[in-house]
């Protein structure tokens, strides 16, 4: 079995990271996120704690 030269391996990972920086890129702008109408939900509900010492 013949050996890579250093220039294959170095395309081979230049492409591999290519491929890898693609494949985010599509993931992360195909995704879209719900979006709240209701302003209420969009609060934080708190509880106020009386603490008794």
């Amino acid at each position: 079995m013949p050996q890579m030269s250093p220039l294959m391996w170095f395309s081979l990972f230049i492409m591999f990271s290519i491929v890898l920086i693609m494949f985010n890129q599509m993931n992360f702008f195909s995704f879209k996120p719900k979006i709240l109408e209701n302003k209420s939900k969009m609060e934080i509900e708190s509880k106020k704690l009386n603490w008794k010492w």
